[in-house]
């Protein structure tokens, strides 16, 4: 959405040492995390320590310049860190690196067939559990090395070597580990302002700068970090093994790198949108371009011998919670991991392996995160995530990943086929309640619970399912024929009921056949009284099932006030006509007296809440109880028109807590201090700016509004009425259309179709600087948080247009359309 609100200015070159210096600021903090971060990754995967460094340097500054985030820090990829070990174990370090060249290819081609979004696709159950296997597995790996040991080839490996492993430890090693990890956990836990001043230095640093000086003045003999000179560092060679095996092997890389590196573009982009303010904020992220930043990262990092890269949610969030504020931050900590790999090479052969190996065992042990683990939970996909991380930690990641997806599909395929399916008596009448999809599979169940019925009850049948098979269907109007035949009554209701519309149909007629056979005239007045009453409840199941068939009325089936599709008199069966071949003389039939008026006021109300309760209240009951406990915390001011025709959440596509919604007639914003100003719209102006912090205020009119054509019409003189008063607040958009000072408004690509036209579209640019006259907008404005958005609906066309920044060739504020092509390209850059 456009912002019509101007930007702040600057001063010259201000802004730019503002921003620099936030970025270089960000980039020395990024870089204290990622230097021992890097070592640590490298020593887990066994690759040659400077492979870490390769891969720092080359991810902050190719995927950093070239990537489609801009915060986003890119380094060595710890979700890869087992399958390199593994590679390296398999194939050896060269040829891993050859692998590594062939992944980023294929990262280029995946992002030039822009297939980004399609990585997102899998499941966040999969993708979780499988970080957490890997988490898990990186554990265990670098306990062994904390512990004084070297690692195994495999997790089982490693759990069932640690009884020996502690029947022998180093209490050196062990001792730097412990201090490692006591002040990687208390650091930002220090109280008081001089813990205050020391957190800011990275609790990642903190640590392995302690450790490795108390192993320096203790004099401790350890495993040290040992760089070798950058002369004999191993650059990739041809790949050497099996085709189908280097195959599989390029394609976990690819897939697992990308998809790391996509979910941390994500999760950047939502950290920055929760502490940043709108006008703070860098571009959103763009997916397929940050996918083709990390191929080019990928191709150059194994070409000179460095571990795959991904983009990394640690360095991510230390990143933007430094203040950076633009792509540079993650370029210059690139620089200042490059400048240490070359100046630095004797301080960091000081460090210990065992106080790095502490530092990816913690990181390792977080990758199991108790909030994914609540959210899977929450959404019933626990089975899935467990088994994501046992086949990872047992098998391998790909295999995990594969396990993960086919306990996904069997999961979701089991949910599609299974159908609750009871029935309940309440006051006489018999409710059948169908949850989940009617298919084939639950005919059986489906006609074993509708036998229950005795011929001739209530009933009232509610599809809770989004699909119905043939079979199912089948088999519901079947019974329905026969149910009411035996003069019993049905209504169906639910999400499924569209598919019923033409079953209420027939049995309509087989119903009225069946009540005007010659048999029936001998019954007593009580069955007929019974056939009667029958006869009026299908008749309003019919009505509200032929509703329910329209696609349009659907949201508003209990009012049709929209629209009207009451079905035309349906044909009556002559008595004569009623015979065993009566469906046959439907074409003899006469018109049946016209359908009863519909219901207005308190029953069509309750009705309506009848039908949410049913129906919506089920669905939206959990997040409406979230947002009564949390408090609302919309992100927008939506000031628009009272006209019934303007419902805001459709033409937004919003939900509950999303918008703060004023309406008034003729969508006026009163003038502070003008004349019989109205203090309820200030009031709620106040309310959302200062005490709801929301982003933007949009004002929304809309086509054929009532208020402005009364504004055209107003005659001078007219005796003064609480409606006249109010609209005097528009005359200021009457002169604005009437002056020569005053730009046009208009609707891209045609001028407006009328005088009403022109003065609605006037009229919201002008409510648009009455805005900016109130005190607590002009504050927001200046301070560059807050944006100011103009909007128009048209009714007959169902098209929702947005004002420009600026004007146009004839200095007219243009309102362009907000349509399918405008969507895709707003998702391509979300």
């Amino acid at each position: 959405m456009t912002a019509t609100s101007p930007q702040v200015d600057r001063a010259p070159g201000k802004g730019n040492r503002a921003d620099l210096h936030a970025d270089l600021s960000a980039s020395l903090t990024v870089f204290l995390i990622a230097l021992p971060l890097s070592l640590g990754i490298a020593l887990a995967t066994g690759a040659p320590l400077q492979a870490g460094l390769v891969a720092a340097a080359v991810g902050g500054i190719v995927a950093g310049r070239l990537g489609g985030t801009p915060l986003l820090v890119s380094g060595p990829a710890t979700g890869l860190t087992v399958v390199t070990a593994e590679l390296i174990q398999h194939y050896g370090w060269r040829t891993t690196c050859a692998i590594t060249v062939l992944a980023g290819c294929c990262q280029l081609g995946l992002a030039a067939l822009r297939t980004a979004r399609s990585a997102l696709m899998v499941s966040p159950a999969i993708v979780h559990g499988m970080l957490a296997g890997v988490g898990v597995t990186i554990a265990l790996a670098q306990l062994h090395i904390v512990l004084g040991g070297t690692p195994q080839s495999s997790a089982v490996a490693n759990v069932l070597g640690l009884p020996g492993q502690l029947a022998n430890l180093h209490p050196a090693a062990l001792g730097v580990s412990v201090l490692t990890l006591v002040v990687l956990l208390g650091w930002p836990r220090l109280p008081g302002r001089v813990g205050l001043a020391l957190r800011k230095v990275p609790a990642a640093l903190a640590a392995v700068a302690t450790a490795t000086a108390f192993a320096s003045l203790t004099g401790l003999t350890l495993p040290r970090v040992d760089l070798p000179s950058w002369r004999s560092h191993a650059l990739p060679e041809l790949p050497e093994g099996p085709v189908l095996g280097i195959m599989a092997a390029v394609l976990t890389v690819t897939l697992v790198g990308s998809v790391e590196s996509l979910l941390s573009a994500v999760a950047t982009d939502k950290l920055i949108a929760s502490q940043r303010r709108t006008g703070k904020r860098p571009p959103r992220a763009d997916l397929d371009r940050e996918l083709r930043g990390q191929g080019a990262a990928n191709v150059l990092s194994g070409l000179l011998g460095g571990l795959p890269i991904a983009g990394g949610a640690v360095r991510s969030v230390a990143n933007v919670k430094s203040g950076a504020v633009s792509r540079r931050s993650v370029m210059l900590h690139g620089l200042w991991i490059l400048l240490a790999a070359a100046l630095l090479v004797p301080v960091l052969d000081l460090i210990p392996l065992a106080a790095l190996a502490a530092l990816v065992m913690a990181l390792g042990v977080q990758m199991v995160n108790a909030t994914h683990l609540r959210t899977v939970t929450r959404h019933r996909e626990i089975a899935v995530y467990v088994t994501t991380i046992a086949a990872v930690v047992l098998g391998g990641v790909l295999e995990g990943v594969a396990i993960g997806i086919a306990v996904a599909v069997a999961i979701a395929l089991h949910r599609l086929a299974r159908t609750r399916i009871t029935v309940e008596v309440q006051d006489g009448v018999h409710r059948v309640w169908a949850r989940g999809q009617l298919t084939f599979l639950a005919v059986p169940r489906l006609s074993r619970v509708l036998n229950q019925i005795p011929p001739g009850g209530r009933v009232v049948v509610e599809l809770d399912g989004s699909f119905m098979d043939h079979a199912a269907y089948e088999t519901l109007q079947d019974w329905q024929h026969a149910h009411l035949v035996h003069g019993g009554s049905l209504e169906v209701t639910g999400r499924s009921i569209a598919r019923m519309a033409g079953a209420g149909r027939t049995a309509d007629r087989t119903h009225a056949a069946h009540e005007s056979h010659p048999a029936h005239s001998a019954h007593s007045a009580h069955s007929a009284h019974s056939a009667h009453t029958a006869h009026r409840a299908d008749q309003r199941s019919h009505r509200g099932t032929h509703r329910g068939g329209h696609q349009c009325c659907r949201p508003w089936t209990p009012w049709m006030n929209h629209c009207d599709h009451r079905p035309a008199a349906e044909p009556t069966i002559p008595a004569a006509a009623a015979a065993p071949d009566a469906m046959e003389a439907i074409d003899a039939s006469v018109p049946a007296p016209p359908p009863a008026p519909r219901r207005r006021g308190a029953g069509q109300l309750a009705s309506g809440i009848s039908a949410f309760q049913r129906d919506t209240a089920p669905h939206v009951r959990e997040e409406l109880a979230r947002l009564a406990r949390e408090g609302q915390r919309p992100s927008q001011l939506f000031l628009t028109c009272a006209d019934s025709r303007l419902v805001t959440s459709m033409i937004t596509a919003s939900g509950p807590g999303d918008l703060f919604t004023v309406r008034n007639v003729g969508n006026l914003v009163p003038l502070p201090g003008a004349e019989s100003t109205d203090d309820s719209v200030a009031a709620a102006i106040e309310y959302a700016v200062d005490v709801l912090k929301v982003d933007s205020i949009t004002v929304c009119g809309h086509s054929g509004c009532g208020a402005m054509q009364a504004l055209l019409n107003s005659a001078p003189g007219a005796p003064m009425t609480p409606l006249r008063r109010w609209l005097r607040h528009g005359l200021p958009s009457l002169e604005r259309m009437a002056s020569r000072h005053h730009a046009w408004a208009r609707i891209a690509g045609r001028l407006p179709a009328d005088a009403v036209e022109q003065l609605c579209l006037t009229n919201v640019v002008q409510q648009l600087e009455h805005l900016r006259a109130h005190e607590s907008v002009a504050r927001r404005l200046a301070e560059g948080t807050l944006e100011l958005h103009g909007m128009y609906f048209h009714v007959g066309e169902a098209q929702a247009y947005l004002l420009s920044e600026g004007e146009d060739f004839f200095d007219c504020r243009v309102f362009d359309s907000v349509g399918h092509q405008a969507a895709e390209h707003a998702g391509q850059h979300a």
